[in-house]
């Protein structure tokens, strides 16, 4: 195996969204014999309601849309939920909020008890957005819950949707590469996500965001998962140009990405080797790994602030 390479992780078993299995045996049985292979689709966007609830919906279509500027008390980055789950939600194999809604509650392996859809929400913020976990009956969980009840609008429940979660790619050819994976993100990427990751904003507005750095997802996010980010970079990226990298270069561009250092995961135990045994133990994350020389998370910033006066060799464990 090359230098910065590593093998692709078995199939986990779990569905495509790399988190959740559902909770119910009966609805566990109705998924492995029944699926939807015609594809659902979501309500038209100009057909929310005009009444009382509409307005709830179109709030929270609002806030799925403009997180950062909107809910400002509870991101810690400039991202969107739109970022990863492309077209308002939509869009299938892009994690569409449709397909979501209808799992829960599940059981989720992250943190081993069954999760309602507001506690699901809730990781997200916290993760993804690097953030802080608004409250389950707030304002804002109660309101891109309506958008996604919404979206799931005569979507059928205990039914594998076509287009749910990402899809999984098969294990790659060969195992990953971090020099094949900078050349394809350097053609392909770097002209939305910037040569550092930094991500592109316009007056301030992230319109493409930051893959890695202080601004992007923490370590505990599910993208930092190479098989989800080699899914969704698969089907979803370059924007406009899907399903047009190769299973390998999807697979070597995900490495790549997750080859950067990224805030801290908000479950750090004080070091880093023992964060990765607790939360990071599966073959299919960097996190705890050395990457030309870097311990990745050892110089991770906190959620919410600069890492001071921590020893950074203690923190990895040294």
């Amino acid at each position: 195996m090359p230098v910065g390479s590593v093998a692709a992780p078995a199939d986990s078993g779990q569905p495509a969204d790399g988190h959740a299995t559902t909770a119910a045996a009966p609805r566990q049985a109705n998924a492995a014999i029944s699926a939807d292979t015609t594809g659902f689709s979501p309500p038209a966007a100009d057909a929310i309601p005009d009444n009382e609830f509409g307005e709830v919906v179109r709030k929270g279509q609002d806030y799925f849309l403009h997180t950062s500027r909107l809910l400002p008390q509870y991101t810690g980055n400039s991202l969107n939920c739109v970022n990863c789950h492309i077209d308002a939600g939509r869009r299938a194999d892009s994690a569409p909020m449709w397909g979501a809604y209808v799992l829960y509650p599940a059981y989720r392996k992250k943190n081993g008890h069954v999760n309602t859809l507001a506690e699901r929400l809730q990781g997200c913020f916290q993760y993804s957005m690097n953030g802080k976990a608004p409250a389950a009956d707030s304002e804002a969980i109660v309101a891109l819950s309506s958008y996604m009840y919404w979206l799931a609008s005569k979507a059928p429940t205990g039914v594998k949707l076509a287009g749910q979660g990402y899809k999984r790619l098969p294990a790659p050819a060969q195992p990953m590469d971090l020099d094949r994976g900078k050349a394809v993100y350097a053609a392909q990427c770097a002209v939305c996500h910037g040569a550092n990751g930094q991500g592109r904003k316009t007056a301030g507005v992230t319109v493409f965001p930051a893959l890695w750095g202080d601004d992007s997802f923490n370590w505990g996010a599910g993208m930092h998962q190479m098989p989800n980010a080699a899914a969704f970079i698969k089907a979803n990226m370059p924007l406009g140009k899907d399903n047009t990298l190769t299973d390998q270069q999807a697979w070597d561009v995900a490495y790549f990405m997750n080859s950067h250092e990224r805030p801290q995961d908000p479950r750090f135990t004080g070091n880093v080797q023992e964060t990765r045994e607790r939360f990071h133990s599966a073959d299919d994350n960097l996190y705890g790994r050395t990457i030309n020389g870097v311990v990745l998370g050892a110089q991770s910033v906190p959620s919410g602030g600069r890492l001071r006066g921590r020893d950074q060799a203690a923190a990895a464990g040294k």
